[in-house]
């Protein structure tokens, strides 16, 4: 654990957590603002979708650059950017705000290939090459943001409106600063011979069955973790639950998630990455079944959480696996699955807004827990998937 008191990984940990901590805010906010706004599901699930997708599409050219000039600019750049259009959301009255939320999440695609990039790069440099663990350490404190964001965002929209989230937002400055400071001994030279190690001589191979069985493993876990991410707070909302109600349960489906990140990576280095994605995801239908069955009651500080720490395990696994089969620079590959991880579930919730919209909430979780498990079916044939693809020409 040595990379912990490591200032490198430090850095960018923070400026995950921070980044998480207003990436937590959407559901919230969009909750928030469904009435003020009058947002329908469908319109919910869309916007969402918009708020991921963009950085994801952008995130393997950000990935590009921080191979070239290395992470410095696009960490610090990325959270400054990010509070700077999260203040200006909050203080614009009308739906204008939505416009400028979606362009602060650029923000994000900008720090999250950069930022892991580097955390899987210390990893692997540590005695026995602990790079699951180590990513999975740095997701934990994003997801730790996650986790506290909306439980602290909940009850500040209750009390102050939107302005209550200002003390999030100015936290993006000191943080910013720390990763500038700290990120200015990692030179583009670095990075480049990180890049020059990984890449491998050979033909290309652009279909397999391991990439195809990946593709499909990443999309129902994405999909899943969006459904609950957006719909959860929605759904309970419309149950009647306040802002502080579900501002907390959204922040224990997040922490749940945070746990198992860190535990399925440890498990992960330890008994194999396909065992430990195949088994949470089959666990992970179990309390996505169970959700719709008994309503809200005090069940629910039980299973969200569950099925938060379930997806969590698989979460980062999945992402070094597909490092693995997918070898070019560290941090275009980074930014290539990553956006690929975040943009393929977050297009389905379009779907699922739909559903929501047309048949309710109870076919939703139930469609999740299909999804669920269908990923676990197809995280079965990761086996085969030792045969690496190249991205960069021959």
């Amino acid at each position: 654990m040595a990379f912990l008191l490591d200032n490198l990984f430090s850095s960018v940990a923070l400026g995950h957590m921070i980044v998480d901590m207003l990436n937590g805010q959407r559901a919230v906010l969009l909750t928030y603002w469904s009435g003020p706004f009058q947002l329908s599901n469908t319109m919910i699930g869309m916007i969402s979708t918009i708020y991921v997708v963009a950085p994801a599409l952008t995130q393997p050219v950000f990935g590009y650059f921080s191979d070239r000039i290395g992470p410095r600019w696009l960490v610090s750049g990325g959270i400054l950017w990010m509070g700077f259009w999260f203040f200006m959301a909050v203080f614009t009255p009308s739906a204008t705000a939505l416009i400028f939320l979606v362009i602060a999440s650029i923000g994000s695609g900008a720090f999250h290939p950069a930022g892991t990039a580097q955390a899987s790069i210390l990893g692997r440099d540590l005695p026995g090459g602990k790079e699951t663990t180590a990513t999975s350490f740095f997701f934990l404190f994003g997801q730790g943001g996650g986790f506290f964001g909306p439980m602290v965002g909940g009850p500040l929209l209750e009390k102050f409106g939107v302005a209550g989230l200002l003390p999030i937002i100015f936290l993006t400055i000191p943080i910013s600063s720390w990763a500038w400071w700290h990120l200015r001994k990692v030179s583009p030279f670095h990075m480049d011979s990180i890049v020059e190690k990984n890449e491998h001589t050979g033909r290309t191979r652009w279909l397999s069955a391991g990439l195809f069985a990946l593709i499909l493993t990443a999309t129902f876990h994405s999909w899943v973790q969006q459904n609950m991410v957006t719909f959860m707070p929605k759904y309970l909302s419309d149950l009647g639950q306040s802002p502080s109600t579900y501002g907390f349960l959204a922040a224990l489906f997040t922490g749940g998630f945070a746990v198992g990140t860190v535990i399925g990576g440890m498990l992960a280095d330890k008994y194999g990455r396909e065992i430990v994605v195949v088994l949470s995801l089959f666990l992970g239908t179990i309390p996505l079944l169970i959700i719709p069955i008994t309503g809200f009651n005090g069940l629910y500080y039980f299973l969200i959480p569950l099925s938060g720490f379930l997806m969590g395990c698989a979460f980062c696994v999945i992402l070094v696996l597909a490092q693995k089969l997918i070898q070019g620079g560290t941090g275009m590959v980074t930014g290539l699955v990553l956006g690929f991880m975040f943009s393929s579930g977050s297009i389905g919730t379009l779907l699922t807004g739909v559903i929501a919209d047309t048949y309710g909430f109870i076919p939703v979780f139930y469609a999740t827990a299909i999804l669920c498990l269908a990923g676990g079916t197809s995280a079965l044939f990761l086996k085969v998937g030792n045969k690496k693809v190249r991205i960069s020409p021959d």
